[in-house]
């Protein structure tokens, strides 16, 4: 047995030299971790548990019989964060570019299925060159198997992909499928065709990070939910991302211990300008209603007129879905739409209730989005916030005008609890229009039009910009000091701990795409 020991020892020790010394070195000089690195920073300490460590691609075209490495250029096993279950699969840019063919798919399978039958997320740690070419049809192939399994997996288990070096052409639909993508700044950059095949088809002349660099992708497409400054600060923030979700769809979130205090917040209570047309930051109302320091907001960069994001009240994970006043006076549009609809969704599939506060003044006019869509667009948020059966609380705050106030979680479409503070506006449209629809032949006969036009806008105002009209048909539960908005939340929450809702009986519905 001793020679045979001595082999295990020796294979062990080649499988751990990944691509070798020069290789990793260069690795470091780009200011990025080696797959192992990356592993052991993620996973609590001394919890990795490696499988298929010495699997090694079965190819010989173009000389690959030369160049076989332990583990085909992948890392695949489980371990723990903060004493949970997690899968793991850290691809080896310093084996053959990170390349992926048949034995290195076979692997990512491996521990996306165990993740499936063992009820537990599964994180990529991406840096890949991408398919490897010398392996022809069966590189696409085992990218093939693991876009299905992402589909499978899709609100089963949590898929979480961290970018961490190239993602181009067929790497990136994986990422893409998955619940959250982070991406490292300076590091990494995804595509599904690079600048020199940009500038033969298009002729435009762009960089890698311009095209899909992580601030392109936070900010102008909404590819990437999360960024990082660096690869540690990236892993720091997955972590952090587990400790808001289940492990999957049968279980509930994580909790943490509360101990109750005085939750009246006073200064709620002057948050809202006098100024209907004043902005204020909406950030400030989630944080003085959640748990103090415990949001994690998602997808910050892009469509900044909604926040979204997770967070906890009284120790329970909520979802947050908030207008922003701040930044385009909190309008829908299409970015935003999208962005708020698909993370409803996230939390709807893990049992996640979801914290609304609403100020918004409608959809977006013009052109540009009415061409683009945001008719099919702003449904999709429609039909989220429908489709979900999880706890919903919704905070009128100001303004919730038109098909806007519908959409962004109404009483109509399933809220379960639907606060309003005495200084919401519920309306078909604000008054200075409603009124000079209502009443435009009244204002054009009247010796002062101005005057006339002021007199009726105060008047719709007092009739119909306000919580009490809704309040009185049941469409809002309560009107409230916003200072009790902490406290009715954790009431709210704590009532509808054992709310069971269930859809039709269908396959699937068909969310307008």
């Amino acid at each position: 047995m001793k020679e045979q020991f001595e082999r295990l020892d020796a294979l062990t020790a080649k499988a751990l030299e990944g691509g070798g010394k020069e290789r990793i070195e260069g690795q470091h000089k780009k200011g990025k971790l080696t797959a192992r690195e990356r592993v052991n920073l993620l996973l609590d300490e001394g919890s990795f548990q490696e499988i298929g460590q010495l699997v090694t691609h079965r190819s010989s075209n173009f000389g690959l019989e030369k160049q076989k490495f332990l583990g085909d250029g992948v890392i695949t096993g489980y371990g723990t964060i903060d004493g949970r279950l997690v899968y793991v699969f850290s691809q080896d840019f310093t084996v053959l570019g990170g390349s992926l063919a048949e034995a290195h798919a076979q692997k990512i399978c491996r521990v996306m299925d165990l993740a499936m039958q063992n009820g537990a997320p599964v994180i990529g740690l991406n840096d890949s060159g991408g398919a490897r070419i010398q392996e022809g049809v069966v590189s696409l192939g085992g990218y093939a198997d693991i876009f299905y399994r992402n589909v499978r997996a899709s609100g089963v288990i949590p898929q979480i992909s961290a970018i961490l070096g190239p993602c181009a052409g067929g790497a990136v639909y994986s990422p893409a499928l998955t619940d959250f993508v982070l991406m490292a700044e300076g590091t990494s950059y995804m595509f599904v065709t690079g600048p020199n095949v940009v500038k033969t088809v298009t002729h435009e002349e762009v960089s890698s990070e311009d095209l899909g660099g992580a601030s392109t992708h936070a900010s102008k497409s909404g590819v990437a939910h999360f960024t990082a400054g660096n690869e540690v600060e990236g892993i720091r923030q997955l972590r952090q991302l587990v400790g808001y979700i289940p492990s999957n769809c049968e279980e509930e979130p994580p909790t943490q211990a509360y101990t109750p205090c005085d939750e009246a917040r006073p200064m709620l209570d002057t948050i809202i300008p006098d100024n209907p047309n004043q902005p204020y930051d909406i950030r400030q109302v989630m944080n003085a209603v959640i748990d103090p320091d415990s949001s994690m907001e998602v997808h910050a960069e892009y469509a900044r007129n909604m926040v979204i994001g997770f967070a906890r009240v009284a120790g329970r994970t909520v979802g947050c879905v908030a207008n922003q006043p701040a930044v385009l006076a909190g309008v829908l549009d299409i970015d935003a739409s999208v962005k708020a609809a698909r993370f409803v969704r996230f939390c709807d599939a893990f049992n996640i209730p979801l914290l609304v506060f609403v100020d918004v003044p409608g959809f977006l006019p013009g052109t540009d989005q009415e061409w683009r869509g945001i008719i099919s667009h702003g449904a999709k948020l429609l039909y989220a916030f429908s489709e979900a059966t999880v706890p919903r609380i919704t905070i009128i705050t100001r303004k919730a005008y038109g098909g806007a106030y519908d959409v962004m979680n109404s009483k109509h479409i399933g809220c379960d609890m639907n606060f309003a503070w005495p200084s919401a506006e519920i309306a078909v449209m604000g008054a200075k229009g409603a009124a000079e629809i209502i009443f435009k032949g009244e204002i054009a006969k009247a010796a002062d039009p101005a005057a006339k036009w002021q007199e009726k806008e105060q008047q719709y105002k007092e009739q119909f910009a306000n919580p009490f009209e809704a309040a009185a048909r049941g469409y809002v539960d309560e009107v409230i000091r916003p200072s009790q908005t902490r406290q009715k939340v954790m009431a709210a929450l704590e009532m509808l701990r054992n709310k069971v809702d269930k859809l039709p009986r269908k396959k699937h519905g068909n969310i307008p795409l």
